[in-house]
């Protein structure tokens, strides 16, 4: 989202000031990772195509081939924007929660923006949103970080959900490294239980962190609130449920939706890590699926790949509106 030609005039005093240049190994750093990740799956790809006697190149190709790219995109297009409808009612309804009363066709543009910037780095694509709602709604920079802060605490929470649900359901068929879960799952309930005793004021410890202005969101969340995004969040990974399992049926790997439950979740917190082309995402297909090298590896690269372009076009729709927006000096609020 472009900035407004006259935001020194009419930016409200608490705008989110721009963020310090990081560090210079914090910036390669998701570049090494990457780099390690596509090496490692070289050579395990290089490998099962010299059992083939093929290069690693022809052998990949021949699975792209293979696939009915008509029926994937008939798959991936409609998730797609299906995620985004969900992840915008999941702000929405954050931000009407804990900072300021916006309509929920008035978040469709940031959030969709957002993705846009998101390509490389989903924090700074939530640091987009927060200067949207200061400078279009008067909300401080500090209340948008905490409840973007509360967005990503109950992704954590109801991903540890999804993943227990799916050992419990199909544990004898899933990877030895799915062993974890339950443990995983365990001390993430006896933290959250710890962590809403303290905001909730039933134990005398963690008082400074309580009264932090980037724990607002926390300070005012009852329980009901945190399982209220879990079950709005949900409908959004039972839909990848059913589109991963079916596209990667396409790629000639034979899956079954309850093993794709437990799976998925472990995905997607691999997803969360800052590496260009979500390569960690990619790397650990083909970790918890060894035997198809090089299927397991095309199928991560486009999936996550798709998405993350193909909500960047969603973004690249609303764009011009977010911009209209942004250019709005008064604060929607005060206007009414």
């Amino acid at each position: 989202m472009s900035t407004p030609p006259d935001a020194q005039a009419g930016s409200p005093p608490d705008a989110p000031a721009a963020p310090p240049d990081a560090p210079l190994w914090k910036r390669v750093l998701p570049w090494l990772v990457t780099a390690a990740c596509f090496g490692w799956l070289y050579t395990r790809i290089d490998a099962a195509a010299a059992r083939q006697g093929e290069t690693a190149v022809s052998y990949l190709l021949e699975v792209f081939a293979s696939v009915s790219w008509g029926k994937w995109l008939a798959l991936m297009i409609p998730y797609s924007a299906f995620f985004f409808l969900v992840d915008s009612t999941v702000v929405w309804r954050i931000v009407t929660w804990f900072n300021a009363p916006v309509k929920w066709v008035d978040i469709l543009p940031v959030r969709a923006s957002a993705y846009i910037i998101s390509i490389l780095n989903e924090q700074v694509g939530k640091g987009a949103m927060a200067v949207y709602l200061n400078r279009r709604h008067g909300v401080p920079g500090w209340e948008v970080g905490s409840s973007m802060l509360f967005i990503m605490f109950c992704e954590l929470l109801y991903l540890t959900f999804w993943a227990n649900v799916g050992y419990a359901i199909a544990g004898d068929q899933l990877p030895k490294q799915f062993f974890l879960i339950p443990y995983i799952g365990l001390g993430v309930a006896v933290l959250f239980a710890v962590w809403i005793a303290i905001f909730r004021g039933a134990i005398p410890l963690g008082a400074a962190l309580r009264e932090r202005q980037i724990m607002k969101a926390f300070r005012e969340a009852s329980p009901l609130q945190y399982v209220i995004v879990a079950i709005i969040r949900s409908p959004a990974l039972l839909a990848a449920v059913v589109v991963y399992t079916l596209a990667l049926r396409l790629f000639g790997v034979d899956a079954q939706f309850i093993d794709m439950l437990g799976v998925l979740p472990v995905i997607f917190f691999a997803a969360a890590i800052p590496t260009p082309m979500r390569a960690a995402a990619i790397t650990i297909w083909v970790v918890l699926f060894p035997e198809n090298e090089a299927q397991l590896s095309a199928f991560g690269l486009v999936m996550h790949n798709f998405f993350i372009f193909f909500n960047a076009t969603i973004g690249l729709l609303f764009l011009q509106k977010a911009n209209r927006d942004l250019l709005l000096e008064t604060p929607a609020t005060e206007q009414a």
